[in-house]
């Protein structure tokens, strides 16, 4: 067991999360890794509210214990506006009622990706007790993150299997560890944590991620050939036989 300031606020036992991604992060893998003593993320883009509910209903159904923390990841792009005109309104217009149900289930996190959330969205989180973390792929991006209300940065580098920018993880997480040192976190009125994504994959990148400042590694692909993944067979074949120039 690793004890960081991220394990403690979570109440989890080793400081790993599993990546909220879209038809591979399912209830199976998400109880599988909560249950394992880390954090499972839902990937729950395009989901209604009500298919969001069933699927966290799945979730608490496998987990050991009814305290067992999990979280809920969401694209949130800002839509309407001064927008980009390509950017798609991944929840429908559900937003609220997808936040609803994020509190009322229980989640201990929440994760935004692709934009950050209205004012609105990070003050009922945290109403309901949830905490808030939003992925970046840029350090420009932390500061907006953090002056919305977020208690935690997910720093993803340019290695990553999702979304992310062009940085490397090795330049990308020092500098949004200096920025996240400037914040507290709205809940706790602890300094904002980082979590480090991309190329992230055993004991070793998570050893080296606490050196570069993080409180926890956020790891997908390493998680989609697992066998409560939902990814197809041929994604996760396809994986297995892919080498260090692929992710």
């Amino acid at each position: 067991m690793l004890t960081t300031e991220l394990t403690q606020q979570l109440g989890i036992k080793h400081p790993v999360m599993l990546a909220g991604m879209g038809q591979v992060s399912g209830a199976s893998l998400v109880a599988a890794v909560s249950n394992a003593g880390g954090l499972g993320v839902v990937g729950g883009a395009l989901y209604s509210p009500q298919q969001l509910k069933d699927i966290l209903q799945d979730v608490k159904s496998r987990l050991k214990s009814p305290d067992t923390p999990f979280g809920v990841d969401l694209l949130i792009p800002q839509v309407g506006g001064n927008a980009r005109r390509t950017n798609f309104d991944y929840t429908n217009g559900k937003l609220s009622e997808l936040i609803d149900v994020v509190v009322e289930m229980g989640a201990k996190l929440f994760v935004s990706a692709v934009g950050v959330p209205p004012t609105w969205v990070v003050e009922k989180l945290h109403r309901g007790g949830v905490l808030y973390m939003n992925l970046v792929g840029h350090p420009k991006h932390v500061r907006k993150a953090c002056n919305a209300g977020a208690d935690g940065i997910i720093a993803q580098g340019y290695e990553a299997g999702g979304h992310t920018g062009d940085i490397p993880s090795s330049i990308l997480l020092p500098a949004c560890a200096d920025i996240c040192r400037q914040y507290r976190s709205p809940m706790t009125g602890k300094p904002v944590l980082l979590v480090a994504g991309g190329g992230m994959f055993d004991g070793r990148s998570l050893a080296a991620a606490i050196m570069l400042g993080a409180s926890s590694v956020w790891i997908g692909t390493r998680f989609v050939t697992a066998k409560e993944s939902e990814a197809p067979q041929s994604a996760k074949e396809a994986q297995v036989i892919c080498l260090q120039d692929a992710t």
